[in-house]
């Protein structure tokens, strides 16, 4: 199976020309992937997209953390990959495939974070503050100019109102997902309380989706399918970071 992925994955190995040219981290990572070298090009193109975040950049870090036998940690880069661009099909694909194998299933968003996907995060904000300046402009302009307000005018207004209603909505559902994180290690403990020698409750597979519902010293109190309980935080990914 990992034989497959890899000739399945060889396909989706990217060069965004738009910033890997002078990316010698980039580059790097490119070259120690084809040499077989994952552990040393999943640093590389960790340190290319904290200089420069880029969706094909964490395609390439997923496929060398997938590669490197970091289920967990390949998901939630492919993850960060479509925060970054929601029509990346690379990462899409490979989150599919990946949790076909891991066994796991894909986070559970509620409507207004479905809606947040739609569109980068900072689109968004853009449509939102464009959207109300655009229905205060069509409210307030006119009488400044000393003008009647036109009907094309108010229903301008009431677009742009509408919109930002909307984009609102969608804001909402991107700090929202925040939240979301993933378990980056194999049999991960899911303790009752936030102690090194609390009762676990249960193991969590590599990759499994949890919601994080606040956090106290090295541990967050998430929250995930079927049940609750606290985890390390260096056993716990969130998709935002």
């Amino acid at each position: 199976m990992r034989v497959l992925f890899f000739i399945f994955a060889t396909a989706f190995w990217i060069i965004d020309s738009s910033q890997a040219a002078t990316n010698d981290s980039f580059s790097r990572g490119m070259a120690l992937s084809r040499a077989g070298e994952f552990p040393e090009a999943a640093a590389a193109f960790e340190k290319s997209a904290q200089a420069q975040p880029a969706s094909g950049t964490l395609v390439n870090l997923g496929l060398a953390e997938w590669q490197r036998g970091h289920a967990g940690a390949a998901i939630r880069v492919w993850e960060q990959a479509r925060w970054i661009d929601p029509f990346d099909e690379r990462a899409a694909q490979n989150l599919k495939f990946a949790r076909a194998v891991a066994q796991v299933d894909e986070p559970q968003l509620k409507w207004f974070e479905t809606a947040s996907t739609w569109l980068p995060p900072n689109d968004w904000v853009w449509i939102a503050g464009a959207s109300l300046w655009l229905a205060v402009g069509a409210l307030v302009l006119p009488p400044v100019f000393r003008r009647k307000k036109s009907d094309w005018q108010q229903a301008l207004a009431a677009i742009g109102l509408g919109i930002f209603l909307a984009s609102l909505t969608a804001n909402f559902g991107v700090v929202s997902r925040t939240n979301l994180g993933f378990v980056l290690k194999r049999s991960s403990a899911l303790m009752l309380t936030p102690t090194r020698n609390s009762e676990v409750i249960s193991t969590l597979n590599a990759g499994e989706s949890a919601r994080k519902l606040r956090s106290r010293g090295n541990y967050y109190f998430i929250h995930t399918a079927s049940e609750s309980g606290w985890i390390e935080r260096s056993a716990f990914g969130l998709v935002s970071e």
